[in-house]
């Protein structure tokens, strides 16, 4: 058994970590403080006796005994993370810093939850490790974006300076249970939309991509790297099936039904035309690559929107 923080524990990709440590027989602490988290992601969760609940802001300085420091808190879609810009980034910053100030004092090894979003609007595809990104700092998603490309770099410089433990996964597209209906990501949206009968929305004219990965295939890569010997990353964790935006309004459209159209809207700013992790490292040093394609995993995902 370790004793295991979890920073955003109760949100979409929090409870899902939460729940699996816990099966594996650790000791947990969630710590979230409910912007985007739900309580009701990890009540099924409150009656083991080796689940710990907080509500606290990691933008705070906290203190616990662990052993590993999951940190996933930050809001990650562009509604959550555009309403309050400042705030994003001090979560981000702020956030990181705490996490490993504390690695540090209690020689915890730290995980960091990164993104694709560090690649910006790639140019080239798919997006390796090595690549350094084509990201605009000063656009409305420079929050986000330059928020988690600063947090890597304290990462590294923490592993670097002070000794400290690390692991860096980059997250590409995730969906599954769990995610907030009005998240604002494609997935939720175009279930939504198609659940209720209203019209589809895609932006610009479709033929954007993203590589969609199941929210267990992602977990399982999670726990892979914090509990590799000595990979730090950053590695790419994601499924490199690649879809249109109107392939995958077809394939939602085609598992709910009903009589929802298509409408075309402008594309949001900065909005990348490509993205499609290159999982190389992963598979090879992980023994890691998903296991849920994208039919079954929307079926689950529809399931669980159905009840919400």
């Amino acid at each position: 058994m370790q004793r295991i923080l979890v920073t955003g524990g109760a949100g979409f990709l929090g409870s899902h970590l939460c729940e699996r440590l816990l099966n594996e027989g650790n000791e947990v602490i969630c710590l979230d403080n409910f912007f985007t988290g739900r309580k009701k992601n990890i009540t099924h969760l409150l009656s083991n006796p080796y689940f710990e609940l907080v509500r606290h802001d990691v933008i705070d300085p906290f203190k616990f005994e662990v052993d590993q420091i999951y940190n996933l808190a930050c809001p990650a879609s562009p509604p959550h993370y555009q309403f309050n810009p400042i705030k994003t980034t001090k979560t981000s910053v702020m956030g990181a810093i705490n996490c490993l100030g504390l690695g540090k004092r209690v020689k915890a090894r730290v995980f960091q939850a990164s993104t694709s979003e560090v690649y910006g609007d790639p140019e080239i595809h798919p997006q390796p490790e090595s690549y350094k990104g084509s990201v605009n700092p000063i656009g409305i998603r420079a929050c986000y974006d330059e928020g988690k490309r600063c947090a890597e770099t304290l990462f590294f410089d923490y592993h670097r300076q002070n000794g400290v433990e690390i692991r860096v996964v980059r997250i590409f597209n995730t969906y599954g249970p769990r995610m907030l209906p009005d998240d604002g990501r494609v997935v939720s949206n175009f279930i939504m939309q198609a659940l209720k009968g209203e019209d589809i929305t895609i932006y610009g004219d479709g033929t954007q991509t993203r590589s969609f990965c199941y929210v267990d295939d992602l977990i399982e890569g999670f726990v892979r790297l914090m509990n590799h010997p000595s990979q730090t990353g950053p590695v790419n964790i994601g499924n490199p099936g690649e879809f249109t935006m109107l392939e995958l309004a077809e394939k939602v459209l085609e598992k709910v039904g009903g009589s929802s159209k298509l409408t075309f809207h402008p594309l949001p700013g900065d909005d990348p035309l490509q993205r499609q992790p290159d999982i190389t490292l992963a598979q090879k040093d992980l023994g890691w690559e998903p296991t849920i394609d994208l039919s079954e995993g929307l079926d689950r995902t529809i399931k669980y929107f159905k009840t919400c």
